[in-house]
């Protein structure tokens, strides 16, 4: 007997009415009050404020050396926060999900977060060029144009993109609400793992929350760009499956009756007797060679006891004439 969670596995029969979710006013002061929060922390770090004072505080208390005993399982944990396993992870999900509901949306939308992560914080880390802290070179020094690109923290702000997405694309409030929870755990957890085991400063997981946080507020003004890329390879799709279809002809199941295709000759005086020319004998002569290029009928009326002699009448080819039963030739 099947159950519902084995249910749950099979595709849906239609494609569900997905809403994409806009940008509103509430979104938008979030996204505001995200970016005015991002530009402060980066303004903070250039001008060697008390938050580069704090970093290096924590720098130097070496959490790890604080709490060896966790330094093992925080080696697996910060995984989580790994844009490679987590991408592979995430997207084997979202992909059975698309399969699942017939559409592309969230693998789309996976992939325009992790394109927007790419770029936003690849630029950001390569601009500043800060570097980690363990190839800090001054004490109190901010580190930054020295080459490193630790600045924000992409294990951070990955996390944030990657598992927010889940909750991004739930469908119903209580499963956003219980994904949002789950995503800012994980995230949260990565990143202080990071400044656990010394690869980034307080100030760049901080910087790496925010960062992730403003691609999840941005996505829906990139929903109609999404829409388009998903009805465009739906529409290639259809036009590869018809040139297939053209290329390869469907083909008559075996065993079903196949057309009899006579020879040009025959079909020229099966025509010739049609137009009613020629002589009376060439025309039964004619009449008999359409008969032998004819596959014989059984005759489904024709009763058991008939008597000897009976033939069934042939389909029509052509002609009356053709298929009338054969009458003894007179001297003429």
């Amino acid at each position: 007997m099947r159950t519902d969670i084995f249910a749950r596995l099979d595709r849906e029969p239609e494609p569900p009415k997905i809403v994409a979710p806009r940008m509103s006013r509430h979104r938008i002061a979030l996204f505001g009050g995200t970016l005015a929060f991002y530009l402060a922390i980066v303004f903070a770090v250039l001008v060697t404020s008390w938050l580069v004072t704090l970093d290096w505080k924590v720098m130097l208390f070496r959490p790890y050396q604080q709490w060896p005993e966790l330094h093992a399982f925080l080696d697996y944990y910060v995984v989580l926060g790994q844009r490679g396993p987590t991408a592979v992870m995430v997207a084997c999900w979202l992909g059975w999900r698309s399969w699942r509901q017939h559409t592309l949306r969230p693998l789309l939308v996976l992939g325009t977060s992790l394109l927007l992560l790419n770029v936003t914080v690849g630029a950001v880390k390569l601009g500043l060029g800060r570097l980690g802290p363990h190839y800090a070179t001054q004490i109190g020094s901010a580190e930054m144009f020295a080459g490193g690109d630790i600045f924000p923290s992409g294990h951070t702000a990955n996390a944030v993109v990657t598992w927010g997405i889940l909750a991004y694309l739930a469908t119903t409030p209580r499963a956003r609400r219980y994904l949002s929870a789950v995503s800012a755990t994980v995230s949260l957890g990565v990143g202080l793992t990071t400044v656990y085991i010394g690869t980034h400063w307080l100030s760049d997981v901080v910087l790496g929350w925010a960062a992730g946080l403003l691609i999840l507020l941005a996505l829906p003004w990139f929903e109609p760009l999404i829409a388009r890329t998903e009805s465009w390879i739906f529409d290639v799709r259809e036009r590869w499956r018809e040139r297939r279809r053209a290329g390869h002809p469907v083909r008559a199941p075996e065993g079903a009756p196949q057309p009899v295709l006579l020879p040009q000759s025959i079909a020229a005086e099966g025509a010739a007797l049609a137009a009613g020319a020629g002589a009376p004998g060439a025309h039964l002569a004619a009449g008999a060679r359409v008969r032998a290029h004819t596959v014989p009928t059984v005759c489904p009326e024709r009763p058991a006891a008939a008597p000897a002699g009976t033939r069934c009448a042939q389909p029509e080819h052509g002609s009356r004439g053709a298929t009338s039963p054969a009458r003894p030739m007179t001297g003429g």
